[in-house]
């Protein structure tokens, strides 16, 4: 499930400035701007063309769009700035930065995201582009980044905070099940540890796969140093959530996950759909109204596959 942010710019909107620094950047004037749909963002998307025919990808925000969203911007900056060529992911070209709006030119991927529910064909190029993934960024070539269990520290404790709250319209096998998420969570997050530079977004709406079928991945605001087989973990969420494969038997299957510990995995997932389920009960963030359904729908998808992993 991935929803166009309506709420989103377009290029034509963006500060004469800022479009004047990203024309700088690419050293030619942009004639051209197709906004992106799909994802989370408040700020522009845009694949560019120029008068002497070079593409790009800009995107950009302000904090009057929302408040956290620049940081996340110059973040994933730093990150983008030192991924190795070997790793599947667009190129920084450049960042305009004035200290309220910020801009990150990338080069372009002539691609479209995986189709949902998910295509076996697309479900395997992916999958394998994340395992060479987890080899190219290890050990993580950026090692100022948040450690896995720093970055989910607060989001795993989302069974904590429903069960000194719990909501009306928690699932009924969730509220009679909260000491054993919560002892899940936190024995997943205690395990995420590792030197391998993960994503920590990985869903659909992240990944580029072009004609040939070749793989991109995409935004890297969250990156963190923690175990190998977690991004591929975390791909399963969005797999389970759109239906059509059994990610049970994927992760029985595939050579990151098959020897992780099934009581770790069963902690992630029980960190994750305790962050879902926390978050989506909270008030929308500024310009970013479709994430709250986004988030129940998949701590919805995730709680019958906990409830049978802990049975």
């Amino acid at each position: 499930m991935t929803a166009a942010n309506r709420a989103r710019l377009g290029w034509s909107e963006l500060p004469e400035h800022v479009r004047a620094a990203v024309q700088e950047i690419l050293g030619d004037r942009v004639v051209e701007a197709v906004s992106q749909p799909g994802g989370y963002s408040p700020g522009s998307a845009d694949r560019v063309r120029t008068a002497t025919g070079r593409r790009a990808f800009v995107k950009a925000v302000n904090p009057a769009r929302n408040p956290d969203s620049p940081r996340l911007h110059r973040t994933e900056a730093q990150v983008a700035a030192v991924l190795p060529a070997s790793a599947p992911t667009p190129r920084l070209l450049g960042c305009h930065d004035d200290g309220d709006w910020v801009a990150l030119v990338f080069t372009d991927v002539d691609g479209r995201h995986p189709a949902t529910p998910w295509r076996t064909d697309e479900l395997t190029a992916v999958l394998a582009a994340l395992a060479a993934m987890a080899v190219a960024l290890t050990p993580a070539p950026v090692p100022q980044v948040p450690t896995a269990a720093e970055r989910l520290a607060h989001d795993f404790g989302g069974w904590h905070r429903i069960a000194a709250d719990p909501p009306a319209t928690l699932d009924p096998w969730a509220r009679a099940h909260l000491d054993e998420l919560r002892a899940a969570a936190d024995r997943g997050l205690a395990a995420l540890t590792g030197d391998t530079l993960c994503h920590l977004d990985i869903r659909s709406d992240n990944l580029l796969v072009d004609a040939a079928g070749a793989v991109t991945v995409v935004d890297w605001p969250w990156a963190c140093r923690g175990p190998a087989w977690l991004d591929t973990a975390l791909l399963l969420v969005n797999v389970r959530l759109h239906g059509g494969h059994d990610t049970e038997a994927l992760l029985r299957r595939l050579p990151l996950t098959a020897d992780v510990d099934p009581d770790v995995l069963t902690g992630t997932y029980a960190g994750l759909a305790g962050f879902f389920t926390d978050g989506a009960r909270r008030p929308a963030p500024a310009n970013i109204p479709t994430v709250r359904a986004f988030q129940q729908a998949q701590g919805d998808a995730l709680l019958p596959w906990l409830a049978a992993r802990l049975s």
